[in-house]
């Protein structure tokens, strides 16, 4: 038992250690997976725990324009970039063939990518009267699958000619997925329908113009109803290990599995207010759901203005200026044979795509170029290296940790490679300090897979919160006692550079400390009062300390800044106090505030009109107020002032302190004289007026006391208004609480308590 006891004891004095600490430096604690955009990432990721760990580099390639919205990225040499994948070869040749669908021209592109060079050509394959090619398929023998909207049509070019065209019963294309049989299933929307096509009847349907026929129409084309849903749109296809079928939904967001037959579908989740953007299957039968949630249905891919209407030739079109997406967005796990699990949620950003890089998730977005992902083995979301385009719309695997990006907003493409990088750097948003103040050292909780001096860190500071303008030069932070740290950085806000070598391949780096002093202000005085001559003070005690402390206190230690809170203990202690009649005795009571929460001590000082001297009443006091005899002080007018200093924990050669020039006080001790007094009877009722001057004080009123025992209090003089050292008060007493009364006596008395009296005959 008393070992255990001397261990609970040694617990509670480390925890009161931890709250008592020191109330000057503060700690912002930098967060990469939250801190760090997408778009400043280079060759490095963040994880939702905040740390940084090797990630992918992000490239935007130059070409030649592609489209104002690029809609759609399908790879046209499949068959060689699988095989690559599936072998891990690197192809030599190093180009790569995609279409491209895009609007509002209704255009299908072929891109040609080098890689090597960061570039790409294009050539365009198919051009459909519709003015969006939204849904794309490639072949195998080189012909190409183009599904439209506004219009839902679907058409077959092969070699640049359109050989032929089926017109479908609703409004648009919106995907393709190639079945083992060698057919190959559309998703139209209004109505949500699954259409397959038998490719050879359709290659022979030729080109139908106008709108859609009846169902023997379709099927003599080649198209044939799979299966239907209630929901407005089949936005996604996807075929999983065992053959099923699964389609998502708009606006609702609902998950469906149709057989390898089609038919009636079954509901896997309902949703609402939502979009499945993309489904991604597993080989062990499950696959994974990319939803969008959002009140509206606003277009998440934002149109841009007339291109012609753009300043100068090579300036991107403008974009129209649009509010910022407000839903979310979110990934679902539909393990084979169990329940779906949510695994990943991102509020105020919509996502477009789902593909797989070795065991992680890879996610592209928008609001800001993002990029993301999910590590199911750590059960971590994670932020890739996105572009400087505000929308990652569509992407496609290379086959060797490289994969290409479909952006818009500036339209163009933009290449994300996972492999070994040259320089691997990041960059934090704009930090704030919560005010100005002084930089400390950067310290890092834990690294591993590479050494502090494996790193370099640089920072910036900022006064101002503009994300452009006021900022210091990068300046570089050196190696000192396990951290980071440069002298003379002062700011309130801070951005922080990271930059690890090429040589480190496998490294976890943990969240980061940055330490600061913040900025000494000033004491300000809030309140000041001399209460009313010859009362005393009886002080209460202070509130004793908890002797317990709560979980809150010792996991948030600094909610409170780590200001001590033993100053409004005082003063709670002080306001409770008695207060009692005291004559001869003077209370002086203050309020000053410090924003920074120093330990204060006050010197209280007077000194008579038309001298110099001070004397002090109060030195160094903590407390806030002082009690103090006027019998030794002659009468008149005092100045005062109050002197206001910071102590410890503050170190001395940074202690502020301030004089503050206070309200005068009036010793006073003569009492008023009465200067006359007269007493009448009329209509029933007895009035006792009297004047009189004091010398000092303001006069505060006057007290009639009949010798039949009626006493009437007066402050209210003749005149109206209290305001002088001369006044005349008027008591009238009615015949019947005057009966008998033969005298008064008259007593005037002054603001500070001072009195005189008279007696006065009645008749």
């Amino acid at each position: 038992m008393p070992c255990r006891l001397l261990l609970r004891s040694l617990v509670f004095a480390s925890l009161v250690a931890t709250l008592a600490a020191d109330p000057l430096t503060r700690q912002l604690e930098i967060d990469f997976g939250r801190d760090v955009a997408s778009r400043n990432l280079k060759g490095l990721a963040t994880r939702s725990d905040g740390r940084v760990l090797p990630g992918p580099v992000f490239t935007d390639l130059s070409g030649p324009k592609i489209g104002d919205i690029l809609w759609t990225l399908q790879p046209r040499d499949a068959e060689r970039i699988m095989l690559k994948s599936s072998q891990g070869t690197t192809d030599r040749i190093g180009s790569y063939r995609y279409l491209v669908g895009t609007g509002p021209d209704g255009k299908v592109q072929e891109v040609t990518v080098n890689a090597a060079d960061s570039a790409y050509t294009v050539r365009e394959v198919a051009d459909v009267p519709e003015t969006q090619a939204i849904a794309l398929h490639a072949l195998p023998d080189g012909a190409i699958l183009v599904g439209t909207s506004p219009t839902a049509a679907v058409y077959l070019f092969k070699d640049g000619r359109n050989l032929a065209r089926v017109p479908l019963p609703a409004d648009s294309v919106f995907d393709f997925l190639a079945l083992s049989d060698g057919s190959v299933l559309a998703a139209t929307g209004n109505p949500g329908k699954i259409y397959r096509l038998d490719l050879k009847k359709f290659a022979a349907a030729g080109v139908i113009e106008g709108k859609a026929g009846d169902d023997k129409l379709l099927a003599d084309k080649g198209v044939i109803l799979f299966g239907e849903i209630r929901d407005r749109n089949v936005r996604r296809l996807a075929r999983v290990a065992d053959g099923r079928i699964i389609a998502g939904s708009s606006p609702k967001g609902n998950i469906y599995s149709f057989t390898a037959s089609g038919g009636a579908p079954l509901i896997l989740q309902e949703n609402r207010d939502g979009e499945v953007v993309d489904l991604l299957p597993m080989e062990d039968g499950g696959f994974y759901a990319a939803l969008v949630f959002a009140a509206d249905s606003a277009s998440r891919i934002n149109r841009p203005i007339d291109p012609k209407a753009a300043d100068a030739k090579d300036k991107p079109p403008a974009v129209e200026e649009k509010p910022g997406f407000t839903g979310r967005s979110t990934v679902v796990h539909f393990p084979a044979g169990g329940f779906p699990e949510h695994v990943m949620t991102k509020p105020n950003i919509a996502f477009y795509r789902l593909a797989r890089h070795l065991g992680w998730l890879l996610l592209t977005a928008g609001e800001l170029g993002d990029a993301f992902g999910y590590d199911p083995v750590a059960r971590r979301s994670l932020t890739f290296a996105g572009s400087g385009s505000s929308q990652l719309n569509d992407l496609a695997p290379m086959g060797d940790g490289r994969f290409l990006v479909l952006r818009n907003n500036a339209p163009g493409l933009g290449l994300m490679a996972f492999a070994p990088a040259a320089a691997r750097e990041l960059e934090t948003k704009r930090l704030d300090l919560g005010q100005p103040g002084e930089l400390g050292a950067l310290r890092f909780a834990r690294m591993h897979g590479i050494g502090p001096a494996g790193l370099k860190l640089q920072v910036r500071t900022n006064f101002g919160s503009d994300e452009l303008e006021g900022w210091t030069p990068w300046t570089d932070l050196k190696l000192r006692d396990g951290a980071f740290a440069a002298d003379g950085l002062r700011g309130r806000y801070l951005k922080l550079r990271l930059q690890i070598p090429a040589a480190a391949a496998d490294f976890l780096i943990d969240k980061a400390v940055v330490h600061s002093l913040a900025q000494n202000r000033r004491p300000a005085l809030t309140d000041f009062r001399i209460l009313a001559p010859n009362l005393g003070l009886i002080p209460a005690a202070e509130r004793a300390p908890n002797a317990t402390m709560t979980l809150t206190q010792v996991l948030f230690p600094n909610t409170r800044d780590g200001k001590d809170d033993g100053g409004d203990k005082r003063k709670e202690a002080l306001l409770n106090s008695q207060v009692v009649s005291a004559p001869g005795t003077q209370i002086v009571y203050w309020t000053v505030a410090d924003a920074d929460g120093d330990a204060l001590t006050y010197t209280f000082s007077i000194r008579p009109e038309g001298t110099e001297a001070w004397t002090d009443l109060a030195v160094g006091t903590a407390e806030n107020f002082v009690q103090f005899e006027t019998g030794g002080l002659a009468e008149g007018l005092y100045f005062t002032r109050l002197t206001v200093s910071e102590q410890s924990p503050r170190p001395a050669a940074q202690r502020l302190g301030y004089t503050f020039e206070t309200d005068s006080l009036l010793v006073d001790r003569t009492p008023p004289a009465i200067t006359a007094t007269a007493a009448t009877r009329a209509d029933g009722i007895l009035s006792i007026s009297v004047s009189g001057r004091d010398a000092l004080s303001l006069l505060e009123g006057a007290e009639f006391v009949l010798n039949n025992g009626t006493r009437l209090t007066v402050v209210h003089p003749a005149d109206g208004i209290l305001d002088g050292r001369e006044e005349r008060f008027i008591a009238e007493i009615p015949d019947a609480r005057a009966a008998g009364a033969n005298s008064v006596e008259i007593i005037l008395y002054d603001r500070p308590g001072n009195a005189t009296s008279t007696r006065l005959p009645l008749k």
